[in-house]
């Protein structure tokens, strides 16, 4: 059980924040979209369950769950550049950590196409707040430095996923991320009713 808790607490520990916004004006425009999903919790959570919960379902969706986030937050970004109406933007964010964690920690055998609809149908949020707050910088170049985040971020939780699934045997590895993906869920409501 020591092994379970330290493994939940490691995965738990990749979810910290490592930057804050940079100034696109000081730092450049990549630099500051980079920075972006490091600087929100929130983004990071999410981001890193994305990837857990695609190594949790194997095969194709390792892969395809990431590109597909990755996709429609760019779909999302170009939206909320153009200007179109996206409503409840910063409440779906937060339903994402608790779908994600809630997904995780159920650990249920979900088809593909479903999990690639559910990281889809979140990751337009995600984009579309990125968009956002744009600010000052350059649409292009931080559109692709939040992208490579992204992607990072996505990378980091599948990695963490696949090595916790290989390194304990599989039954307690998955038990150890379940437990992650409950406490980062209860994060997201926690999160939820202080904002």
């Amino acid at each position: 059980m020591r092994r379970i808790a330290t493994a939940a607490a490691l995965l738990l520990a990749t979810a910290v924040p490592a930057f804050a916004h940079l100034d696109p004006g000081e730092h450049g425009s990549i630099a500051a979209g980079f920075s972006h999903p490091l600087y929100g919790v929130d983004h990071i959570l999410a981001m890193v369950a994305v990837g857990v919960w695609a190594a949790m379902i194997g095969g194709r969706a390792v892969w395809a769950a990431p590109v597909t986030f990755v996709a429609v937050m760019a779909a999302g970004f170009a939206a909320s550049f153009a200007g179109a109406p996206l409503p409840f933007v910063e409440p779906a964010i937060l339903a994402s950590i608790v779908a994600f964690g809630l997904l995780i920690a159920l650990a249920a055998p979900v088809p593909v196409e479903l999990v690639l609809v559910v990281t889809g149908f979140f990751a337009l949020f995600h984009g579309y707040a990125h968009g956002s707050e744009l600010g000052a910088a350059g649409a292009l170049p931080f559109g692709a430095g939040f992208i490579a985040a992204t992607a990072l971020l996505h990378a980091v939780g599948a990695g963490t996923g696949i090595a916790m699934l290989k390194s304990l045997d599989n039954a307690h590895g998955r038990l150890a991320l379940r437990v992650a993906g409950g406490a980062t869920a209860a994060y997201g409501v926690a999160l939820a009713v202080a904002g």
